[in-house]
């Protein structure tokens, strides 16, 4: 019997970038970032149990949280926000543009930007640059010392500078848009 592939390391293999070839990259290109490794992180009320690793909130550490969307046009876009940030999905697609939104499918999201549920982080436009999402991030998070995005999997969190961040999207060929969330 073989277990049921969910998004931590164990199962990084079988994603189209491993979390440690996107590691290898991110070093390749000169992007410095911390590692650390925890159990499987699948909400953001998982995320805050371990955050006492991590810079905390009010001294400059960007917590995120991550949305898969697609439009009624069947556009794919991701939207990172604030931890905290309420996002209202039937205003926020005129503030962004686009057509209605609801969530992406647990299949669209891995062909899309190439992770499981629980592991969607702007690190996966890896993947998302070659497939068109778009990607939109709370203008909020500029402000912050430290960003802590997953490397494609749950089970790990890397602390990055924005400007890391900001790099790695030059990289991959992705032109986020920032916004007022």
């Amino acid at each position: 019997m073989t277990d049921t592939p969910d998004a931590s390391s164990k199962f990084q293999d079988s994603l189209p970038v491993s979390s440690d070839a996107l590691m290898r990259q991110l070093e390749a290109w000169g992007i410095a970032f911390t590692r650390h490794d925890h159990v499987p992180l699948r909400t953001v009320e998982d995320s805050k149990k371990v955050q006492d690793m991590f810079l905390p909130s009010d001294a400059g550490g960007g917590h995120i949280k991550n949305l898969y969307l697609r439009d009624n046009k069947k556009r794919n876009l991701l939207v990172v926000a604030e931890q905290d940030r309420k996002i209202d999905l039937k205003a926020l697609h005129q503030m962004l543009g686009t057509g209605r939104l609801s969530f992406g499918s647990a299949d669209r999201l891995m062909e899309h930007l190439g992770v499981r549920p629980g592991a969607v982080t702007p690190l996966a436009m890896i993947t998302g640059a070659k497939t068109g999402v778009q990607l939109f991030i709370d203008a909020g998070l500029r402000e912050c010392t430290q960003i802590y995005p997953h490397p494609l999997v749950n089970d790990r969190t890397l602390g990055m500078t924005v400007a890391g961040l900001e790099t790695f999207f030059e990289k991959v060929g992705v032109s986020p848009t920032w916004v007022t969330l």
